[in-house]
Protein backbone atom coordinates (compact mmCIF):
# COMPACT_ATOMS: atom_id res chain seq x y z
CA UNK A 1 0.00 0.00 0.00
CA UNK A 2 1.22 3.49 -0.18
CA UNK A 3 2.04 5.96 2.48
CA UNK A 4 -0.55 8.33 3.53
CA UNK A 5 -0.07 11.73 3.23
CA UNK A 6 0.28 12.29 7.14
CA UNK A 7 0.58 10.45 10.37
CA UNK A 8 1.14 11.51 13.76
CA UNK A 9 4.27 9.25 13.88
CA UNK A 10 6.75 7.54 11.33
CA UNK A 11 8.25 4.81 12.45
CA UNK A 12 11.73 4.38 10.12
CA UNK A 13 12.30 0.31 9.72
CA UNK A 14 10.01 -1.96 9.95
CA UNK A 15 11.97 -4.56 11.91
CA UNK A 16 10.90 -6.26 15.33
CA UNK A 17 12.19 -2.96 17.46
CA UNK A 18 10.05 -0.59 15.04
CA UNK A 19 7.35 -2.78 15.50
CA UNK A 20 7.39 -3.03 19.32
CA UNK A 21 7.48 0.62 19.17
CA UNK A 22 4.31 0.69 17.31
CA UNK A 23 2.95 -1.55 19.17
CA UNK A 24 3.58 0.47 22.29
CA UNK A 25 2.45 3.63 21.00
CA UNK A 26 -0.78 2.20 20.24
CA UNK A 27 -1.00 0.38 23.78
CA UNK A 28 -0.02 3.72 25.73
CA UNK A 29 -2.75 5.65 23.65
CA UNK A 30 -5.88 3.41 24.75
CA UNK A 31 -8.76 5.90 24.32
CA UNK A 32 -7.50 9.35 25.60
CA UNK A 33 -7.48 10.63 21.75
CA UNK A 34 -10.99 10.13 20.33
CA UNK A 35 -10.22 9.68 16.12
CA UNK A 36 -6.60 7.55 17.14
CA UNK A 37 -3.52 8.45 16.58
CA UNK A 38 -1.91 7.58 13.31
CA UNK A 39 1.40 5.47 13.21
CA UNK A 40 3.08 4.70 9.80
CA UNK A 41 5.87 1.95 9.78
CA UNK A 42 8.40 2.15 6.92
CA UNK A 43 10.44 -0.68 6.00
CA UNK A 44 12.47 -0.12 2.86
CA UNK A 45 13.16 -4.68 2.51
CA UNK A 46 9.15 -5.68 2.66
CA UNK A 47 10.48 -9.65 2.07
CA UNK A 48 12.79 -9.11 5.13
CA UNK A 49 15.56 -10.78 2.77
CA UNK A 50 18.36 -8.38 4.45
CA UNK A 51 16.79 -7.67 8.06
CA UNK A 52 18.77 -8.18 11.15
CA UNK A 53 15.56 -9.57 13.17
CA UNK A 54 15.29 -12.43 11.29
CA UNK A 55 18.56 -13.45 10.43
CA UNK A 56 20.16 -13.79 13.98
CA UNK A 57 19.98 -16.49 16.01
CA UNK A 58 17.79 -15.84 18.49
CA UNK A 59 19.03 -15.45 21.79
CA UNK A 60 17.83 -13.75 25.27
CA UNK A 61 19.79 -13.84 28.03
CA UNK A 62 20.20 -12.17 31.51
CA UNK A 63 23.92 -12.10 31.40
CA UNK A 64 25.27 -8.70 30.42
CA UNK A 65 27.55 -6.60 32.57
CA UNK A 66 25.26 -3.24 32.33
CA UNK A 67 22.47 -2.63 34.66
CA UNK A 68 19.71 -1.33 31.78
CA UNK A 69 21.22 -4.35 29.52
CA UNK A 70 19.69 -6.86 32.38
CA UNK A 71 16.66 -4.42 33.00
CA UNK A 72 15.87 -4.71 29.44
CA UNK A 73 16.06 -8.29 28.93
CA UNK A 74 13.91 -9.24 32.26
CA UNK A 75 11.52 -7.25 30.91
CA UNK A 76 11.73 -8.61 27.67
CA UNK A 77 11.79 -12.38 28.97
CA UNK A 78 8.69 -11.72 31.12
CA UNK A 79 6.73 -9.99 28.21
CA UNK A 80 7.71 -13.39 25.96
CA UNK A 81 6.58 -15.46 28.80
CA UNK A 82 2.66 -13.65 28.73
CA UNK A 83 3.19 -13.45 25.31
CA UNK A 84 -0.29 -14.08 23.99
CA UNK A 85 -1.65 -11.75 26.77
CA UNK A 86 0.19 -8.80 25.15
CA UNK A 87 0.44 -9.81 21.12
CA UNK A 88 -2.71 -12.75 20.82
CA UNK A 89 -4.88 -11.20 18.46
CA UNK A 90 -8.64 -12.42 18.42
CA UNK A 91 -9.98 -15.13 16.26
CA UNK A 92 -6.49 -16.14 15.80
CA UNK A 93 -3.95 -19.27 16.46
CA UNK A 94 -1.94 -18.77 20.44
CA UNK A 95 1.63 -17.30 19.17
CA UNK A 96 4.42 -19.74 20.24
CA UNK A 97 7.72 -18.35 19.58
CA UNK A 98 9.24 -21.97 19.71
CA UNK A 99 11.44 -20.62 23.13
CA UNK A 100 14.12 -23.52 24.18
CA UNK A 101 14.72 -22.74 27.87
CA UNK A 102 18.96 -24.03 27.91
CA UNK A 103 20.09 -21.18 29.33
CA UNK A 104 23.98 -19.53 28.39
CA UNK A 105 26.94 -20.79 29.46
CA UNK A 106 29.82 -18.32 29.42
CA UNK A 107 33.54 -19.64 29.97
CA UNK A 108 36.24 -17.67 31.10
CA UNK A 109 40.02 -18.27 31.53
CA UNK A 110 42.06 -17.99 34.42
CA UNK A 111 42.52 -14.55 33.42
CA UNK A 112 39.24 -13.21 33.15
CA UNK A 113 38.02 -15.63 35.74
CA UNK A 114 37.96 -12.66 38.63
CA UNK A 115 35.78 -10.18 35.88
CA UNK A 116 33.73 -13.06 35.18
CA UNK A 117 33.05 -13.37 38.75
CA UNK A 118 32.62 -9.64 39.60
CA UNK A 119 29.98 -9.48 36.92
CA UNK A 120 27.90 -12.13 37.63
CA UNK A 121 27.72 -11.07 41.52
CA UNK A 122 26.01 -7.52 39.72
CA UNK A 123 23.93 -9.39 37.97
CA UNK A 124 22.50 -11.73 41.07
CA UNK A 125 22.10 -7.94 42.30
CA UNK A 126 19.76 -6.80 39.73
CA UNK A 127 17.45 -10.42 40.23
CA UNK A 128 19.10 -12.22 37.43
CA UNK A 129 19.30 -15.99 37.97
CA UNK A 130 22.77 -17.04 37.20
CA UNK A 131 25.29 -19.53 38.83
CA UNK A 132 28.99 -20.12 39.19
CA UNK A 133 30.73 -23.50 38.00
CA UNK A 134 34.09 -24.64 38.31
CA UNK A 135 35.58 -26.65 36.12
CA UNK A 136 34.97 -29.77 38.05
CA UNK A 137 31.25 -29.16 38.03
CA UNK A 138 31.34 -27.75 34.13
CA UNK A 139 32.87 -31.56 33.76
CA UNK A 140 29.61 -33.26 35.72
CA UNK A 141 26.99 -30.89 33.94
CA UNK A 142 28.07 -31.91 30.65
CA UNK A 143 30.50 -33.95 30.01
CA UNK A 144 31.03 -32.94 26.31
CA UNK A 145 33.01 -30.19 27.30
CA UNK A 146 36.71 -30.14 27.29
CA UNK A 147 37.92 -27.79 30.29
CA UNK A 148 41.21 -27.00 29.82
CA UNK A 149 41.83 -23.46 30.05
CA UNK A 150 38.79 -23.03 31.94
CA UNK A 151 38.88 -21.39 35.23
CA UNK A 152 35.58 -20.40 35.98
CA UNK A 153 31.76 -20.78 33.75
CA UNK A 154 28.55 -18.83 34.45
CA UNK A 155 25.56 -20.45 33.60
CA UNK A 156 21.70 -18.67 33.37
CA UNK A 157 19.08 -20.78 35.56
CA UNK A 158 16.11 -19.09 34.14
CA UNK A 159 14.99 -16.64 31.84
CA UNK A 160 17.89 -17.56 29.08
CA UNK A 161 17.78 -19.66 25.76
CA UNK A 162 16.36 -18.76 22.32
CA UNK A 163 13.54 -18.46 20.48
CA UNK A 164 12.27 -18.00 16.98
CA UNK A 165 12.50 -14.24 16.06
CA UNK A 166 10.48 -14.29 12.68
CA UNK A 167 7.35 -15.72 14.51
CA UNK A 168 8.08 -12.68 17.11
CA UNK A 169 8.18 -10.12 14.09
CA UNK A 170 5.17 -11.41 12.79
CA UNK A 171 3.23 -11.42 16.02
CA UNK A 172 3.92 -7.87 16.48
CA UNK A 173 3.34 -6.82 13.32
CA UNK A 174 -0.07 -8.64 13.30
CA UNK A 175 -0.77 -7.21 16.46
CA UNK A 176 0.36 -3.93 15.79
CA UNK A 177 -1.59 -4.08 12.44
CA UNK A 178 -5.10 -4.77 14.67
CA UNK A 179 -4.22 -1.89 16.83
CA UNK A 180 -4.65 0.43 13.39
CA UNK A 181 -0.76 1.12 12.78
CA UNK A 182 -0.23 1.50 8.80
CA UNK A 183 2.96 0.40 6.97
CA UNK A 184 3.88 0.42 3.92
CA UNK A 185 7.32 -0.01 1.64
CA UNK A 186 9.92 2.21 0.72
CA UNK A 187 12.77 4.05 2.00
CA UNK A 188 12.06 7.01 4.11
CA UNK A 189 14.56 10.03 3.42
CA UNK A 190 14.79 13.93 4.46
CA UNK A 191 13.72 16.85 1.43
CA UNK A 192 16.56 18.46 0.06
CA UNK A 193 14.55 21.74 -0.01
CA UNK A 194 12.85 21.90 3.99
CA UNK A 195 15.15 19.69 6.48
CA UNK A 196 13.78 18.66 9.98
CA UNK A 197 13.84 21.75 12.28
CA UNK A 198 16.07 22.25 15.14
CA UNK A 199 14.53 21.94 19.08
CA UNK A 200 12.18 24.35 19.02
CA UNK A 201 9.60 24.82 21.81
CA UNK A 202 6.48 23.90 19.45
CA UNK A 203 8.10 21.63 17.18
CA UNK A 204 6.34 21.98 13.73
CA UNK A 205 5.82 18.80 11.61
CA UNK A 206 8.23 16.88 9.87
CA UNK A 207 8.00 16.87 6.24
CA UNK A 208 9.67 13.53 5.03
CA UNK A 209 9.65 11.35 1.88
CA UNK A 210 8.78 7.77 1.02
CA UNK A 211 10.22 6.49 -1.91
CA UNK A 212 9.27 3.80 -3.39
CA UNK A 213 10.71 0.48 -4.03
CA UNK A 214 11.78 -0.33 -7.84
CA UNK A 215 10.79 3.58 -8.67
CA UNK A 216 11.82 6.81 -9.03
CA UNK A 217 8.55 7.90 -7.79
CA UNK A 218 8.30 9.38 -3.92
CA UNK A 219 5.38 9.97 -1.72
CA UNK A 220 5.78 13.33 0.84
CA UNK A 221 4.53 12.42 4.23
CA UNK A 222 4.27 14.80 6.91
CA UNK A 223 4.73 13.88 10.60
CA UNK A 224 4.74 15.24 14.13
CA UNK A 225 7.25 12.54 15.26
CA UNK A 226 9.84 10.39 13.46
CA UNK A 227 11.38 7.18 15.23
CA UNK A 228 14.82 6.01 13.94
CA UNK A 229 14.70 2.61 14.19
CA UNK A 230 16.47 1.76 10.90
CA UNK A 231 18.76 -0.89 12.81
CA UNK A 232 22.49 -1.07 10.79
CA UNK A 233 21.36 2.19 8.63
CA UNK A 234 19.94 4.51 11.75
CA UNK A 235 22.77 6.25 10.84
CA UNK A 236 22.65 6.84 7.16
CA UNK A 237 20.14 8.01 8.23
CA UNK A 238 21.01 11.46 9.47
CA UNK A 239 23.37 11.92 6.79
CA UNK A 240 20.54 11.85 4.60
CA UNK A 241 20.28 15.41 2.07
CA UNK A 242 18.66 18.34 3.68
CA UNK A 243 19.64 18.30 7.10
CA UNK A 244 22.54 21.01 7.83
CA UNK A 245 25.67 19.81 8.24
CA UNK A 246 25.44 21.04 12.37
CA UNK A 247 22.50 19.26 12.68
CA UNK A 248 24.47 15.54 12.39
CA UNK A 249 26.84 16.14 14.84
CA UNK A 250 27.96 14.45 16.56
CA UNK A 251 27.39 11.38 14.22
CA UNK A 252 25.23 8.85 15.07
CA UNK A 253 28.32 6.14 15.41
CA UNK A 254 26.52 2.92 14.30
CA UNK A 255 27.67 1.45 11.43
CA UNK A 256 26.58 -2.23 9.67
CA UNK A 257 29.14 -5.27 10.64
CA UNK A 258 28.34 -8.01 9.31
CA UNK A 259 28.22 -11.78 11.23
CA UNK A 260 28.69 -15.07 9.57
CA UNK A 261 25.73 -17.98 11.17
CA UNK A 262 26.78 -21.29 10.19
CA UNK A 263 25.31 -24.79 10.72
CA UNK A 264 26.40 -28.13 11.43
CA UNK A 265 25.57 -31.64 11.69
CA UNK A 266 27.00 -33.91 14.51
CA UNK A 267 25.36 -36.80 15.70
CA UNK A 268 27.06 -37.46 18.68
CA UNK A 269 27.72 -33.97 19.38
CA UNK A 270 25.61 -32.00 22.53
CA UNK A 271 22.92 -33.94 23.70
CA UNK A 272 19.48 -31.83 24.55
CA UNK A 273 21.00 -30.04 27.50
CA UNK A 274 23.03 -28.23 25.20
CA UNK A 275 23.17 -24.92 26.19
CA UNK A 276 24.18 -21.24 24.54
CA UNK A 277 27.71 -21.59 24.70
CA UNK A 278 30.14 -19.14 24.42
CA UNK A 279 33.71 -20.62 24.69
CA UNK A 280 36.88 -18.30 26.01
CA UNK A 281 37.89 -17.70 22.53
CA UNK A 282 34.43 -16.16 21.58
CA UNK A 283 33.45 -18.78 19.02
CA UNK A 284 29.81 -19.64 20.31
CA UNK A 285 27.36 -22.28 19.03
CA UNK A 286 23.82 -23.68 20.23
CA UNK A 287 22.14 -26.71 19.41
CA UNK A 288 19.15 -25.94 16.38
CA UNK A 289 16.21 -28.41 17.21
CA UNK A 290 17.06 -31.99 17.33
CA UNK A 291 18.77 -34.91 15.65
CA UNK A 292 22.56 -33.51 16.03
CA UNK A 293 21.90 -29.87 14.71
CA UNK A 294 23.83 -26.32 15.62
CA UNK A 295 24.55 -22.94 14.94
CA UNK A 296 27.57 -21.11 15.35
CA UNK A 297 30.19 -18.73 14.66
CA UNK A 298 32.03 -15.80 16.08
CA UNK A 299 32.74 -11.86 15.88
CA UNK A 300 35.95 -11.41 14.42
CA UNK A 301 38.61 -8.56 15.41
CA UNK A 302 37.85 -5.19 14.42
CA UNK A 303 40.90 -5.31 12.11
CA UNK A 304 38.94 -8.21 10.20
CA UNK A 305 35.50 -7.27 9.46
CA UNK A 306 34.48 -8.38 6.61
CA UNK A 307 32.72 -5.74 3.83
CA UNK A 308 29.25 -5.23 4.75
CA UNK A 309 27.89 -4.56 1.17
CA UNK A 310 26.41 -7.63 0.73
CA UNK A 311 25.25 -10.16 2.64
CA UNK A 312 27.81 -13.10 1.45
CA UNK A 313 29.32 -15.64 2.89
CA UNK A 314 33.14 -16.44 3.49
CA UNK A 315 32.96 -20.37 4.28
CA UNK A 316 36.91 -20.37 4.50
CA UNK A 317 36.16 -18.52 7.97
CA UNK A 318 34.59 -21.26 9.26
CA UNK A 319 37.08 -23.74 8.20
CA UNK A 320 40.07 -21.64 9.63
CA UNK A 321 38.55 -19.85 12.36
CA UNK A 322 35.17 -20.77 13.78
CA UNK A 323 35.77 -24.80 13.47
CA UNK A 324 38.79 -25.37 15.23
CA UNK A 325 37.87 -23.76 18.37
CA UNK A 326 34.74 -25.26 18.34
CA UNK A 327 36.44 -28.98 18.14
CA UNK A 328 39.52 -27.97 20.82
CA UNK A 329 36.07 -26.94 23.22
CA UNK A 330 33.66 -30.21 22.01
CA UNK A 331 36.08 -32.77 20.50
CA UNK A 332 32.62 -34.03 19.11
CA UNK A 333 33.00 -31.31 17.07
CA UNK A 334 36.15 -32.83 14.96
CA UNK A 335 34.28 -34.68 13.18
CA UNK A 336 30.89 -32.46 11.86
CA UNK A 337 29.28 -31.76 8.50
CA UNK A 338 28.60 -28.26 7.51
CA UNK A 339 24.59 -27.75 6.51
CA UNK A 340 24.47 -24.52 5.51
CA UNK A 341 25.58 -20.90 6.28
CA UNK A 342 24.22 -17.13 6.08
CA UNK A 343 25.05 -13.21 7.13
CA UNK A 344 23.25 -10.91 8.80
CA UNK A 345 23.80 -7.58 10.60
CA UNK A 346 24.77 -5.95 13.74
CA UNK A 347 23.81 -2.38 14.03
CA UNK A 348 26.99 -1.86 15.62
CA UNK A 349 27.32 0.94 17.77
CA UNK A 350 31.31 1.86 17.28
CA UNK A 351 30.84 4.39 20.49
CA UNK A 352 30.27 1.61 23.16
CA UNK A 353 28.60 -1.45 21.96
CA UNK A 354 25.42 0.04 23.27
CA UNK A 355 22.00 1.06 22.09
CA UNK A 356 21.20 4.74 21.40
CA UNK A 357 17.75 5.50 22.71
CA UNK A 358 15.83 8.47 23.34
CA UNK A 359 15.64 12.04 21.42
CA UNK A 360 17.96 13.56 19.41
CA UNK A 361 19.55 16.63 20.77
CA UNK A 362 18.74 18.94 18.39
CA UNK A 363 16.20 17.45 16.43
CA UNK A 364 13.40 17.63 18.86
CA UNK A 365 11.07 15.42 16.10
CA UNK A 366 12.89 12.56 16.31
CA UNK A 367 13.72 9.45 18.48
CA UNK A 368 16.28 7.11 18.27
CA UNK A 369 16.29 2.87 18.58
CA UNK A 370 18.92 1.47 17.18
CA UNK A 371 22.90 0.65 17.94
CA UNK A 372 21.92 -2.77 20.31
CA UNK A 373 25.30 -4.19 18.44
CA UNK A 374 23.24 -7.55 18.46
CA UNK A 375 21.35 -7.93 21.16
CA UNK A 376 18.19 -5.98 19.82
CA UNK A 377 15.79 -8.81 19.18
CA UNK A 378 15.85 -9.63 23.29
CA UNK A 379 15.61 -5.97 23.65
CA UNK A 380 13.19 -5.61 21.59
CA UNK A 381 9.74 -5.60 23.41
CA UNK A 382 11.59 -3.06 26.51
CA UNK A 383 13.21 -0.69 24.16
CA UNK A 384 9.74 -0.30 22.14
CA UNK A 385 8.20 0.32 25.50
CA UNK A 386 10.69 3.05 26.62
CA UNK A 387 10.62 5.03 23.34
CA UNK A 388 6.93 5.27 23.14
CA UNK A 389 6.43 6.51 26.93
CA UNK A 390 9.09 8.90 25.47
CA UNK A 391 6.80 10.01 22.83
CA UNK A 392 3.65 9.80 24.59
CA UNK A 393 4.61 10.65 27.88
CA UNK A 394 8.19 12.40 27.65
CA UNK A 395 9.62 10.57 30.59
CA UNK A 396 10.83 6.65 31.58
CA UNK A 397 8.18 5.21 33.26
CA UNK A 398 8.82 1.42 33.01
CA UNK A 399 12.73 0.98 32.99
CA UNK A 400 14.86 4.19 33.46
CA UNK A 401 17.24 4.19 30.22
CA UNK A 402 18.28 7.92 30.49
CA UNK A 403 21.93 6.93 30.51
CA UNK A 404 21.59 5.12 26.91
CA UNK A 405 20.09 8.85 25.73
CA UNK A 406 22.64 10.90 23.23
CA UNK A 407 24.36 12.76 26.03
CA UNK A 408 26.99 9.78 26.71
CA UNK A 409 27.52 10.55 22.75
CA UNK A 410 27.83 14.51 23.05
CA UNK A 411 29.62 14.11 26.32
CA UNK A 412 32.58 11.43 25.49
CA UNK A 413 31.54 8.65 28.36
CA UNK A 414 31.09 5.25 26.92
CA UNK A 415 28.83 2.73 28.78
CA UNK A 416 30.86 -0.01 28.12
CA UNK A 417 29.07 -3.76 27.45
CA UNK A 418 31.63 -6.01 28.43
CA UNK A 419 29.17 -9.00 27.23
CA UNK A 420 28.80 -8.41 23.27
CA UNK A 421 29.19 -11.88 21.58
Amino acid sequence: PRPPDEADVVVVGGGVVGWSVAYWLKVLEGRRRQHGMKVLVVERDPMYSRASTVLSVGGIRQQFSLRENIQMSRFSASFLRNINEHLGVPNEPPIDIQFQPSGYLFLASPQNAAALEATVQFQRDEGAQVTLLSPTQLKEKFPWINTEDVAVASYGLEDEGWFDPWTLLNAFRRKATSLGVLSCSGEVRAPQECPWPPCTRDPPSVPSQVHMPDSLEYQPVTCAIVVNAAGAWAGKLLEADGLPRGLCRPPLPIQPRKRYVFSWHCPNGPDLSCPFLIDTSGAYFRRDGFDGNYLGGMSPPEEEEPDPSDLSVDHEYFQEQVWPRLARRVPAFESLRVRGSWAGYYDYNTFDRNAVLGPHPRLENMFLAAGFSGHGLQHAPAAGRAVAELVMKGRYETLDLRRLGWDRLVDGKPLEEHGVV
